[in-house]
């Protein structure tokens, strides 16, 4: 057993944070699974050194969400290096976001045919003598000359390769500069906002690919985890098998979620259109796409027959899919439509590599949609869904149950780790991603002083669908907000949707600070934050109207004086539909009277604890919380809670809680 604190990089443990140490470093050593429980400030980034004692030259994969948690993980692992000068580490985020190169098209699918394109140049090139492609006047000629929305070479791969001679013939091999700034990459730090600085010339993923294949650590985003084709081409470029890889993940109440949009897929009516057009120019050529084309009208036809439906979102019945294109046609079966719509699907997508068409293309798209809902017939964790958009219908197959690809993810590896600040109630969350695997879990108190925090919960308002248009209720949320208002600082309050904070925004009277309402596009919405948090510095103060689960109530680091406080307004559950009822069904037969609490209500309580959590972020923070719903002190909502919630929130009322918050100032 190697000692813990040759790792850790700090001089004192915060409080309960070795026993969590000592949890992590148990399973690395044996392998298994460990969910880790520990609100903000307890020391969690520092498990990674734990693992680093127990890694037994295993590569350690620590998956982040955001850059905000990338940043965090950089900086404890420098802080390591610090005692440990010779540990290794670096990160791969997007290619969208690493790659250079612009054009159009997905960003994965356009680097693998630009990158073949560009391979097959430099080893035609090669073979009359040119061994350094970077220098050859013929490929720089041809680099100029592309068009650079649809490049077919890639100057940066070029520069970051040249051919070796041996007894095989010519090796194509990262070149020294590579070499180097990648051995340089991993013993210093990088950081993503100079990334594109420090490679130059060179292809940034690659460079931070051939540093990772020597790192000790390596941070990626979720995709690089838990998309199949992503992961399984990140342990072939590590060169490592699963067993040999520890995985730690970081925020894993997230995990879910992240996990049931990678697996669903959708098709919508411009979808079809596109894949007729596809499918005539390939008629003559391929066997079986007239026998397809034939086929989409049918999905076209069952598209309409759901437009007329009153419902916005609603399952549909896959065996009617299923008569509804089979009938009549050529094929006896939805197998034998996927089978030959998988043969035509890999025709295109290589072709369109081999033009320099980068974009996924509509055939493909239909092609995964197929597969998914053939194998919905038999596999109740996806559901048919369809979607109404401005007349447009959508189809999709969506994931509701995670757990059959986290059990498999998790059980690949030697041990992996999830750890966050709302993991609770901590068995609920087991169950929900591991079923009945064995796995071990690991609840941390709250360590932040308790008198630097004041949690209300007030018990004659909600946003219960019964009670939304109560006058009564509608009064007392309003009056409760603009007390909250009087709250100096930076404040945000947060709504289960978009539709109440907006109805809620024009009822408000809050005086002396700048209003922001959160909106919908991205780009406004991260200008409106930078704003809202340069206020403090001019000694000015706002008030954040948000969203639970929106773009302001996670991920965000509000330190200090950036939020001194923070009002969840309603019970954020999602909307009561059929589709919703039938993965309660789902997950009522699965774990009995739990499985409304895990499918339903513990997502809520989990956004809600997400958006106040955006509050105490250090041992020195100051704040108030409130969560402004009754059910809040439900004996089954309030058990969802963290513990350290549950045992310190005070009921509060519409008429007293202005003064409970004067007096709180």
């Amino acid at each position: 057993m190697t000692d813990i604190t040759s790792w850790f990089p700090y001089t004192t443990f915060r409080p309960h944070q070795e026993d969590m140490l000592n949890a992590a470093a148990k399973t690395a050593r044996n392998g298994g699974i460990l969910m880790i429980d520990a609100p903000t400030g307890s020391g969690k980034s520092s498990i990674v050194s734990a693992l680093l004692a127990e890694s037994n030259g295993r590569t350690i994969l620590v998956a982040v969400r955001t850059i905000s948690q990338l940043n965090t993980f950089i900086r404890e692992l420098d802080m390591i290096r610090r005692k440990k000068p010779g540990l290794k580490f670096t990160y791969l985020i997007g290619k969208g976001s690493m790659c250079p190169l612009g054009g159009v098209g997905d960003v994965y699918r356009r680097c693998e045919g630009v990158k073949n394109f560009t391979s097959a140049l430099m080893r035609e090139r090669a073979m009359k003598g040119s061994l350094v492609p970077a220098k050859d006047p013929e490929i720089i000629r041809q680099i100029k000359k592309q068009d650079r929305d649809h490049p077919l070479i890639c100057p940066y791969f070029v520069k970051s390769r040249v051919f070796l001679e041996g007894d095989e013939g010519l090796k194509l091999v990262p070149s020294q500069e590579i070499r180097s700034k990648a051995e340089r990459a991993t013993l210093s730090v990088v950081n993503p906002e100079s990334l594109h600085t420090y490679a130059g010339g060179l292809c940034p993923y690659d460079l931070m690919v051939t540093s990772a294949r020597h790192a000790d650590v390596v941070i990626v985003n979720y995709h690089h985890l838990f998309n199949d084709e992503i992961r399984e081409q990140l342990l072939v470029s590590l060169n490592v098998e699963p067993q040999d890889v520890i995985l730690l993940v970081d925020e894993g109440h997230n995990v879910g979620d992240v996990v049931q949009g990678i697996q669903s897929v959708s098709l919508e009516e411009r979808d079809i259109q596109q894949a007729y057009h596809e499918l005539s120019s390939l008629k003559a050529k391929v066997k079986g796409a007239e026998a397809v084309q034939h086929v989409l009208p049918r999905i076209r036809d069952f598209m309409d027959g759901l437009r007329r439906s009153t419902e916005i979102e609603d399952w549909f019945d896959p065996a009617i899919f299923d008569r509804i294109l089979t009938k009549g046609s050529l094929y006896p079966s939805m197998a034998a439509i996927v089978e030959d719509v998988i043969s035509i699907s890999d025709v295109v997508r290589e072709k369109s590599l081999q033009s320099g068409e980068f974009r996924e293309t509509a055939i493909e798209r239909l092609c995964e949609f197929l597969y998914r809902i053939h194998c919905s017939a038999t596999d109740q964790a996806y559901l048919t869904v369809f979607r109404k958009d401005d007349e447009s219908v959508i189809l999709e197959v969506r994931n509701i149950d995670p757990a059959g690809k986290l059990r498999d993810i998790a059980g690949a590896h030697h041990a992996t780790f999830l750890i966050s600040g709302t993991l609770s109630p901590i068995e609920s969350f087991r169950k929900y991603y591991f079923e009945d695997a064995l796995v071990a879990t690991l609840s941390i108190p709250n360590a932040f002083p308790k008198k630097n925090r004041l949690l209300l919960v007030s018990k004659d308002i909600t946003t219960a669908f019964r009670m939304r248009q109560d006058k009564g209720n509608i009064e007392r949320t309003a009056l409760t907000i603009n007390a909250f208002g009087t709250l100096p600082g930076n404040l945000a309050v947060y709504f289960p949707s978009y539709q109440i904070m907006s109805d809620y925004a024009s009822r408000c009277g809050i005086k002396k600070k700048k209003i922001f309402i959160e909106p919908r596009d991205a780009r406004e919405a991260t200008e409106l934050l930078t704003e809202f948090l340069s206020l403090p510095g001019l000694k000015k103060s706002g008030i954040l109207f948000a969203v639970c689960g929106g773009k302001w109530s996670e991920g965000l680091d509000y330190r200090g004086e950036l939020l001194s406080g923070a009002m969840v307004v309603g019970l954020p559950l999602a909307p009561y539909t059929q589709v919703r009822a039938m993965s309660i069904q789902y997950f009522k037969r699965k774990f009995g009277p739990d499985g409304e609490f895990i499918a339903y209500t513990l997502p809520a309580i989990n956004k809600a604890a997400q958006a106040l959590g955006r509050v105490l972020r250090t041992p020195d923070d100051r704040g108030m919380l409130i969560l402004g719903d009754s059910r809040f002190l439900e004996p089954e909502v309030k058990g969802g809670l963290p513990p350290w919630m549950q045992e310190e929130m005070k009921a509060i009322t519409s008429d007293t809680a202005k003064d409970v918050i004067s007096r709180w100032q």
